[in-house]
């Protein structure tokens, strides 16, 4: 038996990177996925991927801003699938600006994504957490995508972080909520560092530009400037889930 077998999962943000590979995981572990992203065509391809290698899994179209996406997606999967037990909300953008750079219009846009679209999602996918919690010996689960900056903070990105912290403290308010509700939903939060995909270039390509190295502000990727800028001496890989056993 697979640890996630009879599970049903929605990943936001899952047409590509840590979203993905995510869904890849889970698919691989027995869970049927439903994949939200604003990305269409990723998304479609990537679902499609996973049912050509024997996988469950659907795509939904979702901007995570909006409270009428949220509803028609957990909706739709929901009616697909006959539940919903593991939401995980990692839907995010990067802003690789320091303060002084930084407009009203560049914040009000970050926290759209990185906060709202982590709220909405609690709240609109909640009831059918709920209902499958109480009825599962494990109950349901909420998995929120943090960083390493949402406890530590950047000295390149204090906006980005200001979201990622809000998430840490949401998550373990949440978790505090829920149990004394009693509701059986477990809220974790995760907190990558620098990761080999689209988002992490742009961090590299962010340092690059405050060292003053590279042309025009561009840089190497992630994978290939990591191993000698970064602790451990290398970049995370897209396997983030394997080890933690929140989602079971």
């Amino acid at each position: 038996m697979n640890r996630l077998d009879g599970k049903i999962a929605f990943v936001s943000g899952a047409a590509c990177g840590i979203g993905a590979a995510t869904v890849r995981l889970m698919v691989e572990a027995g869970a049927k996925v439903a994949i939200g992203d604003l990305l269409d065509e990723r998304g479609r391809e990537t679902a499609r991927s996973l049912k050509e290698a024997g996988g469950q899994s659907v795509y939904v179209h979702l901007d995570v801003t909006s409270a009428d996406d949220w509803g028609a997606a957990i909706a739709a999967t929901v009616a697909h699938f006959g539940g919903l037990d593991i939401l995980v909300n990692n839907a995010g953008i990067f802003l690789a600006k320091d303060l002084e750079e930084s407009t009203k219009a560049d914040w009000e846009r970050l926290y759209g994504v990185d906060l709202t679209g982590v709220i909405l999602g609690t709240q609109t996918a909640l009831p059918a957490l709920r209902e499958r919690g109480a009825a599962s010996p494990q109950g349901s689960a909420i998995i929120n995508l943090s960083s390493m900056v949402g406890l530590v903070g950047s000295a390149l990105a204090p906006l980005y972080s200001l979201t990622k912290g809000g998430i840490t403290a949401f998550t373990k308010s949440m978790a505090l909520e829920f149990a004394r509700k009693r509701y059986r939903i477990r809220v974790n939060s995760i907190h990558p560092g620098i990761i080999d995909d689209e988002m992490g270039d742009q961090a590299i390509a962010a340092r690059t530009r405050n060292e003053g190295q590279g042309q025009h502000g561009v840089g190497p990727r992630a994978g290939e400037r990591c191993p000698s800028h970064w602790p451990l001496g290398h970049c995370y890989r897209h396997r983030p889930w394997h080890r933690f056993p929140s989602i079971g």
